[in-house]
């Protein structure tokens, strides 16, 4: 008769020895990649089990998906740490995880003194079959229509509270940084334009009243199937 495995146990918790820190259920981590020279992968840890002695651990994670990696591709307005919680899970060894790291949503990493390199945000939950985003829409900014990148300087209409991009309205992002305020060509005659201006980086919060939005899964292009 066959020997029977020992049942696995669950744990809230674990030690990981090799990096001297603690997971937990629902922390984001750093996972080695499984392709020289790429960065690491970003998960969320969803359970933790040890086998019976307690002495191999892994880890049911649920994948965050860089923008390169989905079916639309990187786009102008995604952020450089920008990350979409996907639909992807996965088994993997706790031995290859690398650290940890903070996955913040997109208004609390907009108001974040400092961006570190384990600072990453998240808007958007990602169908990995299908290419659709969760919301499917987002608001856009400026005479490009382009939803808000928190990477990218953008300066308010002190009228009407919409936001610019420098290079849309004619400036450089160093003249734009100088201005107290700003009025758009729209709400005032061109020779006020640049008297002064309300300017905004990553670490504001880009609010404005507009109902103009953008479709984020539109555009389709070559799709990588994360391996585990």
């Amino acid at each position: 008769m066959p020997k029977q495995k020992a049942p696995r146990k669950q744990l809230k918790s674990y030690k990981l020895k090799h990096i001297n820190r603690t997971v937990q259920e629902g922390d984001a981590v750093l996972m080695r990649s499984s392709e020289p020279g790429k960065p690491s992968y970003v998960a969320r840890v969803e359970a933790i089990e040890t086998d019976a002695r307690g002495s191999h651990a892994r880890l049911r994670v649920r994948w965050y998906y860089r923008p390169e990696e989905s079916i639309g591709g990187r786009r102008q307005f995604h952020g450089a740490k920008e990350v979409f919680l996907s639909d992807h899970y996965d088994f993997q060894s706790a031995d290859t995880i690398e650290g940890k790291c903070k996955v913040h949503s997109f208004s609390s990493y907009t108001k974040l003194d400092s961006v570190g390199n384990d600072d990453f945000f998240c808007r958007f939950e990602y169908n990995s079959s299908t290419g659709a985003f969760n919301p499917d829409r987002v608001a856009v900014f400026c005479k490009c229509e382009m939803p808000y990148n928190p990477d990218d300087l953008m300066v308010q209409c002190e009228d009407c509270s919409e936001w610019f991009h420098p290079s849309c309205i004619g400036t450089s992002i160093e003249a734009a940084k100088k201005l107290d305020h700003f009025y758009c060509e729209e709400c005032s005659p061109q020779e006020h334009e640049f008297h002064n201006s309300n300017s905004t980086s990553k670490n504001s919060d880009a609010k404005v009243n507009t109902k103009r939005s953008l479709e984020v899964s539109k555009t389709r292009n070559k799709h990588t199937k994360r391996s585990g």
